[in-house]
Parts: structure tokens; C-alpha cells; sequence
């Protein structure tokens, strides 16, 4: 996965290189209300109004190349049309460098011409081990706690979540994209040749993602579990970065052994959820992140998630057949992805997804109820990161 394998950092060592807030005004463009499934939402008060654009962008994250963040970057982001920004290596050459970066975006976000009043989502993937982005902890890779005992390697999950979570605070990030929740099956294989996996178990892989997910949002950074409904059976050169990737597994087998530390994440309160591009001909013909099957049945229904979903990398390989930026940015959104990661490390990118979002909620290509739903969701969890 590009947003993943973009990230593994030579020898664990990182590269210097490479009170609620007010509620926010959502529409009044002739809609009905939208569902608001959690109590957090629900405080989101729908009085006043957002542009489409605006709407459009709180579900948006966005990227960028070098040191600076770009002049339309900021310009989006003062004009309510961003709902956060994902950091890659390329983008940090010291704490204190990145630290410098979050503060303007920070005031950026703080524009009078901002409607929006909540703080941007911030973030990285920061899993531990060979993958992370800032230099520290988390130290040891999920494969090294997960082979411990595990009494002991419940506690290196905690301590994990609490490392990753005072690492990120502490240059301003709010929103993780980890722990990675798959169940590996062979040694090498996709997740664990970057030693990406608690276990072959489902059993430890879900007592340890709990752990490390409590821990990390208790020190105020939001939990992301992924790839659901999981990458765990991804052969070694099943990569959906480069091409598509199907997943032949029985229905039993996803929900029973995949599905299963999900389950757990989501009763532990997880915040987001990220699907996954591969395809699972059991539920769907479609790419996870593309299919209403996997996140309106598998995850919402079956699961009870109420929380935040969000996109794998749109630009990955294995979406070749589905066309341009555009209309992957209008097929997640209709499967009922929340946020559209678009990490490029182009703004364009993201502005391409702004305008199809934006044009189809006008056009009412896109249901408005749904749209909105997705809105107040994304709101709510901006509100929540102080």
C-alpha cells in the first residue's frame, strides 16, 4: 500500500529526509437533516449554512511534496475546504521543522473566512518499527510485541499506544492512521515481511489492538485500525499499491478470523476505521473501500461502527480500472467512505476530489442525507481533537 510502504524507514531509524469546540453550521441548501448515528454527532448542530465546497472538503485529507506546505494548501484550508492534511516523510526534517509546519496550519485553520470552527486532522502513520514516520516510538514493530507472552506483550501495546500518541502530540499531530488489525497467515507474506502483524491469531491480534488503541487515544490522539476487513490472507506480492489485489475467502472465514479484531476495536471505541483496496469476491466484486457491501453492510450494519471511515491511498494501484481521481473520489463517497485520502503528495489531488464531492452533492449525484452524515461525522471527530 502506498501510504504504507512509502513510509518504512531504513533500520526502525527515521530519515530527516524522504470543553468542546462550537458547533459548526452544516446546510441549508434545501435538505433534510441528516441521521446523526452517534451521541458525538449528534451535537453537531445543522443552523446556518456551509457552501458545497466547504462541505465537500471536510471530507477531504490532503498531501503535499517538500518542507512547505504549498500556498493553496493554505489557501483551502482558510476557506474551510480541507478537513486535514497527511504527513509523509518527505514533509519532515525534524520535530521542530514539522512543529513550525502544524502551527500555520493551525492558523490557517483559524481564518475568519473559516466556517469550519475545529481543528484540522493531523496525521501520519506512525505503526512501530519499520514503519513510522517521526523518529521514537513507537519503538518495537507489532510482530515483536506479538511474539512476546502475552501478559508482557500487552503491556509493550499499551506502551506503544501511549508512545505513538505523546510522540505525534508532541509536534502537533491528532489522528494516527494505526494500529494495523490484520490477521497474517504465513511467514513473509504481505503484512508480515514489514512485521506489520500482532499474530496469526485473531484472538491476540484483538486483545493487542485494543490495548494499543486505548492507550493512544487516552493520551489524545485518535486510533485508526485497519485494513478492513483485512490484508491478512495478501500474499507476498499482493500489493494493491501496484495492482489489483482479490482475496478468495469464504464469508465464514472473513467474519471469524479478518473481521474479528475490528470488532473488538469498534467495542473499544475506536475512532477510525480504514478499508482496504482489495477485493472480496464473498461480499463484493468491488475494492473494499469502493463497495456499500463491505462498508454499509459488513461495517456499519454488522459491525455497529459509528466512527469515522476513511479511504486507503486513492491514487493506488490496484484502482486502475475505476478511472480518474475524480471518480474515485465519487465511488468511495457513494459506497459511504467518509474521508478521501488523497495522498499524492500533490494538492491537485485533493482539489480534483473537492470538486467531484462538491459537484455531486450540488447535482444530487451523491444522496445529500448521507452526504451530510458523513459531514457531521467528520466534524464531530475534528471537534474532539484539542
Amino acid at each position: 500500500m502506498r501510504i504504507q510502504r512509502n513510509f518504512l524507514l531504513a533500520g526502525g531509524v527515521a530519515l530527516a529526509l524522504g470543553a468542546a469546540l462550537p458547533a459548526v453550521a452544516l446546510a441549508r441548501i434545501g435538505t433534510t437533516a441528516a441521521p446523526r448515528p452517534d451521541t458525538t454527532a449528534s451535537r453537531v448542530v445543522a443552523s446556518g449554512g456551509l457552501s458545497p465546497r466547504q462541505l465537500a472538503g471536510q471530507r477531504v485529507i490532503y498531501s503535499y511534496s517538500g518542507l512547505n506546505p504549498p500556498a493553496s494548501l493554505i489557501s483551502l484550508i482558510q476557506n474551510g475546504e480541507a478537513a486535514g492534511v497527511i504527513f509523509f516523510g518527505q514533509n519532515i526534517a525534524s520535530r521542530t521543522q514539522i512543529a513550525a509546519v502544524i502551527k500555520r496550519l493551525e492558523q490557517a485553520d483559524a481564518s475568519p473566512r473559516n466556517p469550519v470552527r475545529a481543528p484540522l486532522l493531523l496525521m501520519t502513520d506512525q505503526e512501530g518499527g519499520e514503519v513510522r514516520r517521526l523518529p521514537g516510538q513507537p519503538v518495537l514493530s507489532e510482530k515483536q510485541i506479538g511474539a512476546k507472552p502475552l501478559a508482557q506483550a500487552k503491556t509493550l501495546a499499551t506502551q506503544a499506544g501511549q508512545g505513538a500518541a505523546a510522540n505525534l502530540r508532541g509536534v502537533g499531530m491528532n489522528v494516527n492512521l494505526a494500529p494495523v488489525l490484520d490477521v497474517y497467515r504465513k511467514a513473509e507474506d504481505f503484512d508480515d515481511q514489514f512485521r506489520r502483524s500482532y499474530s496469526k491469531n485473531p484472538a491476540v491480534v484483538s486483545v493487542l489492538g485494543v490495548n494499543m488503541i486505548k492507550a493512544q487515544q487516552a493520551g489524545g490522539v485518535a486510533a485508526t485500525a485497519k485494513h478492513f476487513p483485512g490484508l491478512g490472507a495478501a500474499t507476498a506480492n499482493q500489493d494493491t499499491d501496484v495492482g489489483p489485489v482479490t482475496l478468495n475467502l469464504s464469508l465464514a472465514t472473513i467474519r471469524s478470523v479478518d473481521e474479528a479484531p475490528f470488532q473488538a476495536a469498534i467495542r473499544a471505541g475506536v475512532r477510525l476505521i480504514m478499508t482496504s483496496w482489495a477485493v472480496y469476491p464473498s461480499i463484493q466484486a468491488l475494492p473494499a473501500g469502493l463497495s456499500p457491501k463491505v462498508v454499509q453492510g459488513e461495517l456499519r450494519n454488522r459491525l455497529r461502527f459509528t466512527g469515522v471511515t476513511i479511504t486507503d491511498a486513492l491514487e493506488a494501484g490496484a484502482l486502475k480500472a475505476y478511472g480518474s481521481t475524480q471518480n474515485r473520489a465519487l465511488l468511495a463517497a457513494k459506497a459511504g467512505m467518509d474521508l478521501i485520502l488523497c495522498s499524492a503528495q500533490n494538492v491537485t489531488q485533493g482539489q480534483q476530489a473537492l470538486g467531484a464531492l462538491a459537484s455531486a452533492y450540488s447535482n444530487g449525484t451523491l444522496n445529500r442525507t448521507a452526504f451530510l452524515a458523513s459531514v457531521n461525522r467528520v466534524i464531530a471527530l475534528r471537534q474532539a481533537r484539542k
